[in-house]
């Protein structure tokens, strides 16, 4: 129940913020954009929509798309999103402040997609999504494994084509700039807070290394078979993955076992298992 409330709460941050970015930002200077605010400001242009109603015509089509694909439970997000997304963009909207905060059309381009980057990528850190244009490159990752990141730069890159017809040329590289700062932004968060260090250590030291890392660590590691390439000898390897802060205090220990050992250490986006997405082996046998 916990993790459900923590998870909606995230999905209402990264709507307000998404709605922050385009509302502050996008819409008081005239920017162009992708996601589903380029498709309001589309339908604003042909159709003469306000661009509220367009966000919601556009989020009703694609919630029915990710209904069908993803299921009741992700749909279910997207209602949250379809409903909250709307509010805080027409709420934002009606503040002075917020929407004279600078009419440098630069400084506006870099905020947008700043905010609008951590918007979405909140939402799809949680698993869900803040609605709008990043149902298909979700639904296109389920299927076929592309990058969400990229094919979100692919569907905005799309709708600023569209909006190029009729803007200027100063807006279209504007419009690129958000688009840009946007997919970084949300590929940054996506893997934020995940990031850990895997460190593998050669040496014939190689079982004091191993208790080290249990004991003076308090990480877990695996011993792996290997064989020097060039004497073709028979060596034990110790991989462990560790939080980055604690490199440097790792690698002092290791060498005040073995001055001589050999370690590699590269950094990796994402751990998952016992000590990381699971409590520590050694907390559930001490209390049993």
């Amino acid at each position: 129940m916990k993790k459900k409330i923590e998870k909606v709460l995230i999905m209402i941050l990264g709507n307000a913020v998404l709605a922050l970015g385009t509302a502050a930002f996008v819409v008081p200077n005239g920017l162009i954009s992708g996601g589903v605010t380029g498709i309001g400001l589309i339908l604003e242009h042909f159709f003469g929509l306000p661009v509220d109603v367009g966000v919601f015509v556009g989020d009703a089509v694609l919630f029915l798309l990710g209904a069908a694909v993803m299921g009741k439970a992700f749909a279910a997000t997207i209602i949250l999103s379809t409903i909250v997304y709307p509010t805080f963009f027409s709420l934002f909207g009606k503040i002075p402040f917020l929407t004279s905060l600078t009419d440098d059309k630069l400084m506006a381009a870099i905020y947008a997609g700043l905010l609008m980057g951590a918007g979405i990528g909140l939402g799809i850190k949680v698993g869900g999504s803040t609605g709008g244009m990043d149902i298909p490159p979700i639904i296109l990752h389920k299927l076929f494994g592309l990058s969400i990141p990229v094919m979100i730069y692919v569907g905005d890159t799309a709708l600023l084509l569209i909006q190029a017809i009729y803007s200027s040329t100063e807006q279209v590289l504007y419009g690129i700039l958000v688009v840009l700062l946007n997919s970084i932004v949300m590929d940054k968060v996506l893997i934020m807070g995940q990031k850990q260090t895997q460190v593998v250590v050669i040496s014939p030291q190689y079982e004091k290394i191993n208790q080290m890392i249990h004991q003076q660590m308090d990480r877990g590691s695996t011993l792996l078979h290997a064989t020097t390439g060039l004497e073709k000898s028979d060596q034990k390897v110790v991989m462990t993955v560790i939080s980055n802060r604690q490199l440097a205090h790792l690698n002092e220990l290791i060498l005040q076992i073995d001055p001589q050992a050999f370690v590699v250490a590269s950094e990796v986006n994402e751990v998952k298992g016992r000590g990381f997405t699971l409590s520590k082996l050694s907390k559930n046998i001490a209390e049993k």
